[in-house]
């Protein structure tokens, strides 16, 4: 039977965030033992470039969420021998090549500026104190000091300037030099994840897919992929939801060449992201029917039901797109096409083990014909009847159920009287009695946090809008309220980890540092 991906998603929770990242950072005054989550991908593949060599990339990418500190990732999947980066920058973009100079923030490895990464390895920076903005452009700059080989691990056709500089000019706000990478066909090198450190995230959803989750066709340097415009929706909504773009144009199902065949790739380039709790499997099946040797519904419908049960595994919630028309392409044909509507029947019935469906052929098809027909409405059509113009890229992330991702931070029951540690809460209308017994702190279930003395509430978090539902204790420091779709809708804005909230027998609700200096108070 189909499970309801509500229940799926309250499974997540409960097992995913038990495996937290154990890595320690000692970076920039940052140390850490908080999950990160992805704010920002692209998925590797192989580049066509003639190699680097004592030059500059500084690459523009756009964030879904926010987050007090960063970490970034950089491959080396594809290869043939170790390359060295380092002088490694992150910053606020500015506009074209340039960066907003008090903004930047230098980004190490181990505390060193410079890192050789093995052939088919990658490297992870250390944490870097950076106020990260949620959906905005930030600047990632790295110096190549010596050749590497041509055909680097990077990802072409990323809709996006990419801009290359001679020398190292990682820390140059005006990147003097620096020139658009128009023979890169505006791709992406060796960087491949931006994490962020964000106490109320929720987790992160990967769009896994081909050219039209990758964006092709739409608007270049605009940010309209649909994976872009769904993070304006989460964020707009109040949910701190990371959306991460997995997609590369021509991918497949089954064979390699533009990127790894997906069914390698995705335990990697989905399982393997920064508290992944969804994945929406899109259109990576159109391509196998268009290329040249289309497989029968039946197996397409075996890839489907492995990568859902790897995302089931995982304890990750699978969402599947239905397959988008594409009739008006050379390789169309009608047998083609009862295999696609065969597919799309099988991903909207009960048996197909997705915890929801996207249905993208209901969204863009033209609605003259069966099945919303087999080729685009036109005014969704970017004029290639096989991928969607920026409206229709609107138009998918439009039709996204944000209920889908409604998600709470889980909490640990206290653990002693009158005080919340790192990980602890209360969910709505309980309360944590004072070891004086007179006082208590209570989670009301009208949305307030209330200190109560001798049956007096003498304190209240007076929130307004969207009721919590819960607060928790934060393993940043700070002691935090959200609703039930998991924003945060108060907090003490105290940032010192390993902090505590103490209900003291005067009824005052204060957070004390590790060290017992008060960061906070209800007194004021």
């Amino acid at each position: 039977m189909k499970r309801g991906l509500h229940t799926f998603i309250g499974l997540a929770l409960v097992v995913v965030l038990s495996w937290p990242d154990t890595s320690h950072y000692f970076a920039q005054g940052i140390v850490t033992t908080a999950p990160w989550t992805g704010s920002w991908s692209t998925a590797p593949a192989i580049t066509p470039d003639s190699g680097f060599n004592n030059q500059t990339i500084r690459q523009i990418v756009h964030t879904s969420i926010g987050g007090t500190a960063a970490r970034l990732k950089f491959s080396n999947l594809f290869g043939e021998k170790p390359i060295t980066i380092g002088d490694v920058h992150i910053a606020r973009h500015s506009r074209g090549a340039r960066t907003i100079a008090n903004t930047d923030r230098q980004v190490t490895f181990n505390g060193q500026t410079y890192v050789t990464i093995p052939a088919g390895g990658s490297v992870q920076s250390d944490a870097v104190a950076f106020q990260v903005p949620a959906l905005a452009d930030i600047a990632v700059s790295i110096h190549i000091p010596s050749q590497t080989p041509p055909r680097s691990t990077g990802h072409i056709d990323a809709m996006q300037d990419v801009y290359i500089a001679p020398g190292n000019a990682s820390a140059d706000s005006t990147f003097s030099g620096g020139v658009a990478n128009a023979a890169g066909g505006q791709s992406y090198y060796f960087l491949t994840n931006v994490d962020v450190m964000n106490a109320a995230a929720t987790g992160a959803v990967v769009a896994f897919g081909a050219s039209i989750t990758d964006g092709m066709e739409s608007t270049p340097n605009m940010n309209r992929r649909w994976p872009n415009r769904l993070a304006d929706r989460l964020i707009r909504a109040g949910m701190n939801v990371g959306v991460l773009n997995q997609g590369i144009s021509g991918n497949d199902f089954f064979t390699d060449g533009s990127g790894q065949a997906g069914l390698t790739r995705f335990g990697r380039d989905v399982l393997g992201q920064a508290n992944v709790k969804w994945v929406i499997i899109s259109d990576d099946a159109v391509n196998n029917l268009i290329g040249g040797d289309p497989p029968t519904a039946q197996r397409l419908i075996d890839a489907y039901q492995q990568l859902v049960k790897q995302a089931n595994d995982a304890h990750v919630g699978a969402i599947c797109s239905t397959l988008t028309p594409f009739e008006g392409v050379a390789e169309w044909t009608p047998d083609i096409e009862s295999t696609r509507q065969t597919v799309n029947a099988f991903l909207r019935g009960r048996t197909s083990g997705c915890d929801a469906v996207l249905d993208l052929a209901a969204v863009l098809g033209d609605p003259a014909g069966a099945d919303r027909a087999s080729a685009y409405a036109p005014s969704y059509n970017s004029g290639d009847d096989l991928h969607p113009n920026d409206a229709g890229m609107q138009a998918i992330a439009n039709a996204v159920d944000l209920n889908w991702f409604a998600a709470l931070p889980p909490i640990d029951a206290p653990s002693a009287c009158g005080r919340l540690t790192s990980g602890e809460g209360l969910g709505a209308g309980q309360s944590l009695a004072a070891c004086s017994g007179n006082v208590a702190l209570s989670m009301r279930d009208d949305g307030y946090l209330v200190a109560v003395l001798n049956g007096q509430a003498i304190w209240s978090s007076r929130v307004s809008g969207t009721p919590g539902v819960e607060v928790r204790m934060q393993e940043d420091g700070n002691l935090a309220m959200f609703d039930s779709n998991g924003a945060m809708v108060w907090q003490t804005h105290t940032s010192v980890p390993g902090s505590y909230a103490l209900i003291q027998k005067d009824g005052h609700l204060v957070i004390y540092s590790p060290h017992g200096t008060a960061l906070w108070s209800s007194a004021g």
